[in-house]
């Protein structure tokens, strides 16, 4: 006869079970990945009409998705594929820009660059926060929203709710939300080094300190030459590297006692792709990569990113950012207003 258990024994805190995610076989993925990468193809091929070949095929991929998106619709047989395009794709792109990156690079910044990165992250953040409660604006939505902003886009909301646990719905507001004011950044942005006298140097750490994705950086820097790339490429980049920490952070922040008899709350989660994203900026600092590889490479991060940031556009619905109110909108667009502004004094002033 088997032992009668004690009921009055005490049983170890177990993980809330996460919801059950349904299995998606492979051949699923192909026709989002597939839509995606036909969009990033018209914007390659787009660039070599007149006129269009200063636009970056990055901005142009996002801008062709968006229209398809908001004119004919995206098919739903697309959805899975267009999920692995901007996440798992975009961060194996994030961890290849790590060979595009060395130490050296970021002590190149110097330490006054850095520190306006970082200042510029904490204000950003601390103030979207802060005026999300203003506007009465979900406390998880709002996080979301500064954590994009802040950090890297749709990569920074992805990584963030691991630890803000927000709804599908919330995260799919926020990546609409940091998409759209990021490319409205990364299409304003060129046209205003002139206005505001920046030189090279100034305008790509400008860029690099403000613009949501990376992949807009990119777009933007590089129009101001190739001296604003390099230095907006790293200032980036470098401002990536803070995800961890952030992510981390947020983890601890949000983080609730387990109720008697509840589940244990689960560890703060590590951003890998940013983990990745490190390693091989420090193995790019102590090994020598052949030119020829290097360019194959590079061309690889930009087929990858051009894809990522087409797919964002296919999901970027713009009935999306109306569909909560005014408020989440208003959020998205004070925060990208706040960042810009804020660098830009910071640049202005200090380096």
């Amino acid at each position: 006869m088997p032992p009668i258990a004690d009921p009055t024994a005490v049983l170890p805190e177990a993980p809330c079970p996460e919801a059950s995610r349904p299995i998606i076989h492979r051949r699923a993925l192909w026709p989002g990945l597939a839509l995606a990468a036909a969009v990033a193809a018209a914007a390659l091929a787009l660039r070599s009409l007149p006129g269009v070949a200063i636009l970056s095929p990055m901005i142009l991929a996002v801008v062709i998705g968006i229209a398809v998106r908001n004119t004919v619709g995206t098919p739903a047989a697309a959805q899975p594929g267009l999920g692995v395009a901007m996440r798992p794709l975009l961060r194996i792109a994030i961890v290849l820009l790590g060979l595009q990156l060395t130490l050296a690079d970021i002590a190149e910044l110097g330490f006054s660059s850095v520190a306006i990165l970082a200042a510029t992250l904490t204000a950003t953040f601390l103030f979207t926060v802060w005026l999300g409660r203003r506007l009465g604006v979900d406390p998880g939505l709002a996080r979301l929203v500064a954590a994009g902003t802040s950090i890297c886009g749709a990569s920074a909301v992805v990584a963030a709710n691991t630890a803000t646990r927000a709804s599908d719905e919330d995260v799919a507001y926020a990546v609409a939300c940091v998409t759209l004011f990021g490319s409205l950044a990364m299409v304003l942005y060129p046209l205003l080094p002139g206005l505001l006298h920046l030189g090279p140097r100034a305008y790509g750490l400008w860029a690099g300190a403000s613009i949501h994705e990376i992949a807009q950086v990119l777009a933007a820097a590089f129009q101001g030459g190739s001296e604003a790339g390099h230095v907006g490429t790293i200032a980036k980049l470098s401002r990536v590297m803070m995800l961890a920490p952030v992510v981390l952070a947020l983890g601890f922040a949000t983080a609730k006692p387990a109720a008697a008899g509840g589940c244990a709350a689960a560890p703060a989660p590590v951003p890998w792709f940013v983990l990745g994203f490190v390693a091989l900026a420090v193995a790019n600092s102590v090994v020598t990569i052949d030119p020829m590889v290097r360019q194959w490479i590079v061309l690889a991060t930009t087929v990858l990113l051009a894809i990522a940031l087409a797919a964002m556009g296919l999901e970027t619905d713009i009935r999306r950012l109306a569909a909560k109110g005014l408020q989440p909108l208003l959020l998205g667009a004070a925060a990208s207003l706040f960042i810009a502004v804020f660098s830009l004094v910071l640049v202005e002033v200090f380096a």
